[in-house]
């Protein structure tokens, strides 16, 4: 007979650590110029998922930083990033040519960049476009920026764009004062863009104030926001902290259009939310932790919810991802980490530069050698996805739900001598098990919640087959 774990929803009956948050990391002005990644703030390039830099405002990029996720991808060419903001020519160097941008631009796809996607990029063609773009000469700054935008759409990739001198700047202060959003500019059917609401922070500040995935953007502070860049509109929503800013949504593609106040909040919360369960019989307590995103707090709050359920006896654990939209990939890692023995793979990354072809491998202990069930969905997306491959393919979990949300791409963001910047597909993520996470997903073992018995014959026989 199978005996069910009962799981309240978690809100209810739940224990949060509840302690004030440490100051963030301040993250450094000054990145160095000579088509290094920016690893004085993203260490190691970990940027992983389709990147709105500036506007995930609840995590600060200490490794590498993830948007909210979109509940179904998009085709690229919906996603792709059109920036409209103009450079001040004021901030130009004038030691530095516009064809000599271009080609320093053109340079950095050709060293680095991965086409994980619509295979339109080889370097025989890519050579071909540097002859064509530099067989005329570019008499201005905005020409040369506009042309490095047209060069890497030509890619195909949503993920790499430009960025002008001024949102590379706001990015490598990186304010982390913010509500929320992630914010992405969409195509209606008339050509015309539209800024959308793609990712939100589940009870943070915008998502308290009711703006809702999939909400478009029409004005803030009764500025309309038509013809802006999701960077120029972040800019407007960003403000010291404890300070409000009214934004006016329409809720969906054809609800209510709706004023709504929200408090900028600049501290990160803790993501963690923990309780003691009993199984159906009452015979065998379980301990169930809630993960809502991978911020600052999430590796230490969940060590400390993990140590509190073990001395209150759990026996087996519930690690709950779903909804989970990801944040910084290093807590995923991290967190990975607690649940493996030294020296399993938690994740590889694959790229065409040796930097980017890594094995990255538990170091320690694990924290608890219990058996785990990962509650996972389609929300549950990028670190998330991490946690649960890492724990799935070294036998220390099950996945139960349903199949994950599937992104695995790396980005870096390279600076060019005026100070304006590239963000580039580098590399991408495979699982333990050498599967392509990004665009796949992960398919769970079960869709609904097993008997601990079949659990632990689930794992031991994978553990077996690891052996053998």
């Amino acid at each position: 007979m199978n005996v069910w774990l009962k799981l309240s929803p978690p809100s209810t009956t739940t224990a949060t650590l509840s302690r004030p948050p440490p100051h963030l990391p301040t993250i450094p002005t000054t990145i160095p110029r000579d088509r290094v990644p920016c690893s004085t703030w993203v260490s190691n390039t970990l940027l992983a998922g389709a990147l709105s830099f500036s506007l995930v405002f609840s995590s600060p990029p200490a490794i590498a930083l993830e948007p909210l996720s979109l509940p179904a991808p998009l085709s690229p060419s919906s996603e792709a990033c059109r920036d409209v903001v103009q450079p001040r020519e004021d901030t130009v160097q004038t030691v530095v040519t516009n064809e000599g941008l271009v080609e320093e631009a053109w340079q950095i796809v050709n060293d680095s960049f991965l086409d994980t996607g619509r295979h339109r990029w080889s370097q025989d063609t890519w050579q071909l476009k540097r002859e064509d773009i530099l067989g005329n000469s570019i008499p201005t700054r905005s020409k040369a920026h506009q042309i490095i935008k047209r060069m890497l759409a030509s890619l195909g990739d949503p993920y790499t764009r430009f960025l002008s001198p001024e949102e590379f700047s706001k990015m490598a202060r990186y304010d982390m004062t913010g509500i929320g959003i992630n914010l992405r500019e969409l195509p209606d059917e008339n050509g015309d863009l539209r800024m959308k609401v793609l990712g939100i922070i589940l009870d943070g500040p915008a998502h308290s104030a009711g703006v809702r995935q999939g909400d478009e953007i029409l004005a803030v502070n009764n500025m309309e926001v038509k013809g802006k860049s999701a960077f120029e509109v972040s800019t407007l929503l960003q403000g010291p902290n404890g300070t409000s800013v009214t934004i006016q949504v329409k809720h969906g593609n054809c609800g209510p259009v709706e004023l709504i106040e929200v408090q900028r909040q600049l501290v990160a919360r803790t993501p963690v939310s923990y309780r003691l369960e009993q199984t159906e019989g009452g015979a065998t307590p379980v301990g169930y932790l809630r993960l809502k995103e991978f911020n600052a707090l999430a590796r230490k709050d969940l060590v400390i919810a993990m140590k509190r359920l073990q001395d209150m006896g759990a026996s087996y654990f519930v690690l709950d991802l779903r909804d989970n939209l990801g944040g910084l990939v290093q807590a995923g890692i991290e967190i990975s980490k607690l649940f493996l023995k030294e020296g399993d793979t938690v994740i590889s990354t694959v790229g065409r530069d040796p930097q980017f072809q890594d094995a990255i491998v538990a170091d320690t202990s694990p924290l608890i050698q219990a058996p785990v069930i990962v509650l996972v969905n389609d929300k549950t997306a990028s670190a998330s996805e991490i946690v649960a491959s890492a724990l799935h393919d070294n036998c220390k979990a099950v996945l139960v739900g349903k199949r994950t949300y599937g992104k695995g791409l790396i980005q870096s963001v390279f600076e060019l001598q005026d100070g304006s910047g590239v963000v580039i597909t580098v590399g991408k993520y495979v699982t333990p098990n050498h599967n392509d996470i990004n665009g796949n997903g992960i398919e769970p073992d079960f869709q609904k919640l097993p008997a601990w018995d079949d659990v632990t014959q689930r794992l031991s026989k994978c553990s077996m087959l690891q052996k053998g």
